[in-house]
């Protein structure tokens, strides 16, 4: 009653009407309901049912009445709230009565503080209150063990990530620049040089190594926030748990592991371009070698931040290694790709663990997905956006499927016999260039059970159906999949002959795959062999990503020979000479010509349309030409 009305009131009842104190008046901007007890009026069941319902629990004693203090007691509910204990009437005794709580202080941690006051001079009131705010807000409890004198493990634990998060080069040390981005990243403001002098200075004087080349290391930042909870400035903190997304429990917060992300149905997702400077710079910063590959230990210190290790044994046949079977940058960013198109609230999951809102300076993770727009509008315009395709491989039994899909990471047979069966993996992810663009291919092997191939095994931008030449059963598998699921589909396809090195047989099949693909409009089969003694070609996979980009169009050529009129066509389209003397023939005209032409001249642009046009037909009836020996 005298934090409302600001005078100590004549009569005083046995129990105060509620009170809510509204959030624009409290210095951390939140409302706050007052529910008094009265045992006088009220009921033990009464008190339970207002026990259960509170934040905090402020227990009153008079501290002019030994009595009184004896008497602080709770029940055992009053143990899962956070406690403050406080002394009223302060201004009829002279001395303080802290001596004598401070052993129930001692033997009951859910107690947060201790606070004297007085009603009639208004001592202490608003204080009071301000400690019960504090006390929900920024609880000790889940920080500190005051009987340790120490920070609680998982305090421990979550400051220990903030720290390697925000160790930018990955050196054990925040200098300067990392600090003052901390600062900014959880307080909006830097701190002035000579602050943090101050700050380096009184971890030096208490701790050995807290401070090296003049850099904070994680034990003097953790005596620093020992430090904040000792003086009783735990809201600092808390302040830079939660900016770390941690919840009051020191568990990273469901909203901030999954940020809300719309994803429309037939739509994919993409990592953007920021997101891949971003991990790009997480590669870097733990490739401590520089040898562009992580090692076993490198990739054990990146994960260090999660909660558990992300990626099992059979990521290195999933992306591309180097000769140690160490995962490369672009197998680094083929496995994040891979993720994010699969599972892409798992990839919202991995970002946040890494700290990608804080270090990329984004509201959420989902900053870093591109939601692509619908496929069927890709089909319509005859064009895509899209950087990432997944190609479905289907075939029977030892048609050559898991040697197909490593060969794409370049692993010949020789390099799959070593790999254990526990590590192999059924899908492989790597990139492929279509007309100059980078494309990621995403290759999935399907389980050859025909009578349940479910609609997701279905779903995909090309198919890839293989079979083994050496084999007179292999194709029929392909052949009644493509009927029974696919010839009516819009989906690209393409007949692989698998272990080409290998004598080719007879298919028992009718007609045969060259027949079958003729009759179906399909390109015709394509022959491989991962048994080389180098790295296999990658001329096939060129070809489904080329089918993937653009389901739209019918390859009329699908071989790599540079010798076809249309092999040679598209090799002089996409060569950079074309491109150079192209760039250097607009230059040359723009500056010689364009800029004397007299706007109000039809005739000037009449005469530049028909030479575009004469150009244009040229062109064209040379095309033609060249495609009649074909």
């Amino acid at each position: 009653m005298s934090l409302v009305s600001e005078e100590f009131p004549d009569v005083v009842p046995y129990k105060a009407e509620e009170i809510t104190i509204p959030a624009d008046v409290t210095p951390e901007r939140v409302p706050t309901h007052i529910v008094d007890y009265s045992e006088a009026e009220q009921t033990d069941e009464q008190l339970y049912q207002e026990i259960s319902k509170a934040n905090v629990i402020c227990i009153v004693y008079s501290v002019n009445n030994k009595k009184s203090i004896e008497k602080v007691s709770w029940h055992k509910c009053c143990r899962e709230v956070p406690l403050i204990l406080v002394g009223n009437k302060s201004d009829l005794v002279e001395h303080s009565s802290m001596e004598t709580i401070l052993p129930i202080m001692n033997k009951y941690t859910e107690i947060e503080t201790c606070v004297e006051c007085s009603a009639k001079n208004l001592k202490n009131i608003s204080e009071m209150f301000y400690y019960a705010q504090k006390a929900v807000l920024h609880p000790t409890g889940p920080l500190y063990c005051p009987d340790e004198k120490e920070m609680k493990a998982a305090c421990v634990r979550a400051l220990t990530r903030i720290f390697k998060v925000s160790d930018l080069d990955n050196d054990g040390i925040l200098n300067d620049n990392e600090l003052n981005f901390f600062q900014r990243t959880c307080f909006n403001t830097p701190l002035p040089p000579q602050a943090l002098e101050d700050v380096k200075n009184v971890v030096r004087k208490n701790t050995t190594d807290g401070v090296c080349e003049d850099g904070l290391t994680l034990k003097g930042f953790l005596f620093l926030h020992t430090l904040f909870i000792q003086r009783g400035r735990h809201e600092t903190t808390w302040a830079v748990l939660r900016r770390f997304g941690y919840d009051d429990d020191l568990e990273l917060h469901q909203d901030y592991l999954f940020p809300p992300l719309k994803i429309p149905p037939d739509c994919s997702t993409e990592l953007n371009h920021n997101a891949s400077l971003f991990l790009q710079s997480v590669f870097d910063k733990h490739d401590k070698d520089r040898d562009c590959a992580l090692s076993p230990e490198e990739l054990k210190d990146l994960f260090d931040v999660f909660p558990y290790m992300p990626w099992g044994p059979d990521v290195n046949n999933t992306v591309c290694t180097n000769d140690h079977g160490w995962i490369t940058y672009q197998g680094f960013l083929s496995q994040w790709t891979l993720t994010t198109y699969l599972d892409v609230q798992r990839c919202l999951e991995y970002l946040g663990y890494l700290g990608y809102s804080i270090i990329a300076e984004q509201e959420s993770q989902a900053a870093a997905i591109t939601v692509t727009r619908e496929k069927r509008l890709d089909l319509q315009k005859k064009q895509t956006q899209r950087s990432v395709f997944l190609c479905k491989v289907f075939g029977g039994p030892g048609s050559g499927k898991s040697g197909f899909l490593q060969a794409f990471l370049g692993h010949n047979l020789m390099h799959q016999r070593m790999v254990k069966e526990e590590h192999k993996s059924y899908y492989s992810t790597s990139t492929a260039h279509v007309y100059g663009q980078e494309k990621y291919l995403l290759l999935h092997e399907v389980f050859p059970d025909f009578d349940f191939l479910s609609e997701s095994d279905l779903s995909c931008d090309v198919v890839c159906l293989i079979y083994d030449v050496s084999n007179p059963c292999s194709f029929e598998y392909c052949a009644q999949i493509f009927k029974e699921y696919l010839v009516d589909s819009k989906v690209p396809c393409m007949l692989v002959a698998a272990k080409a090195d290998l004598p080719e047989v007879r298919q028992q099949f009718s007609p045969s795959p060259l027949d079958f693909c003729r009759t179906h409009r399909l390109p015709p089969p394509q022959s491989f062999t991962c048994s080389t003694a180098g790295t296999p070609s990658k001329d096939i996979f060129i070809k489904l990503a080329t089918m993937a980009t653009y389901p739209h169009a019918r390859l009329r050529c699908m071989c790599t020979c540079n010798r076809c009129t249309f092999c040679l066509c598209q090799n002089i389209l996409n060569s950079e000479l074309l491109h150079t003397v192209k760039a250097k023939l607009y230059t040359a005209i723009s500056s010689r010509h364009m800029s004397q032409v007299d706007l109000k001249n039809s005739s000037v642009w009449l005469r530049v349309s028909l030479g575009a046009a004469v150009f244009a037909v040229l062109g064209f009836t040379m095309y033609r030409l060249l495609l009649k020996p074909r």
